[in-house]
């Protein structure tokens, strides 16, 4: 797996290329932007096997790709919170406005709180059937930021990749979640996908976030 380093002042100011995953999901999926928290390394970290490019950055470091689906719910969810940040409370808030987003726009958001290594890994594509309007949000403290989010190719269509870093620099940063906690960074930041999610498409759509 490769790591990136990105500077902290300033997001990423060109396309993030992803090449497909190593194995395919379907012959029409795969993630084709990584969108990175501006503050520190790749933290998915170590969930998905990528390769993973950006203009101008150099590969800090590799980690192997974990695969650990004893670690996946016995039933279906939309959040996965091995890290333990959330009661069983925001556990069900949070599917519920996952499922709505879903029924009211069609993009699938889905989340994942990790602390590497601890984390399914690559058994989330399977689990969660990723496709070209799939968000997957992984939450995980481990490198500073803990926003982190891999975004399909129909949505990178409608949401600018400038909000995905202003929400990563808003409510992701260390400052942040130290204070409010994990489980506070990542309430947050389902919202403001929730309110982005809603807004119409236009050149003006998640200019703030919410």
């Amino acid at each position: 797996m490769a790591f990136l380093r990105l500077p902290i002042t300033a997001p990423p100011s060109s396309p993030v290329s992803l090449p497909s995953f190593e194995t395919p999901i379907q012959n029409s999926t795969k993630f084709t932007n990584w969108v990175r928290s501006k503050s520190f390394n790749f933290v998915l970290s170590g969930a998905l096997t990528l390769g993973l490019s950006l203009s101008g950055v150099g590969v800090a470091e590799a980690k192997v790709g974990v695969n650990k689906p004893e670690l996946l719910p016995k039933e279906f969810s939309p959040v996965i919170d091995v890290g333990g940040f959330l009661s069983d409370g925001q556990e069900k808030r949070l599917a519920q406005e996952i499922a709505d987003i879903e029924n009211d726009t069609g993009f699938k958001l889905r989340v994942l709180a990790q602390n590497y290594p601890e984390t399914p890994g690559l058994a989330i594509k399977d689990f969660w059937q990723v496709d070209d309007r799939t968000i997957v949000f992984v939450a995980d403290p481990t490198f500073g930021n803990i926003l982190n989010f891999n975004v399909g190719a129909s949505v990178d269509l409608d949401i600018p990749r400038s909000f995905w870093s202003r929400l990563a620099g808003k409510y992701g940063n260390i400052f942040y979640w130290k204070e409010k906690g994990e489980d506070a960074s990542i309430e947050a930041a389902v919202m403001a996908i929730s309110n982005c999610l809603r807004e119409p498409v236009g050149p003006n759509n998640c200019s703030e976030v919410k």
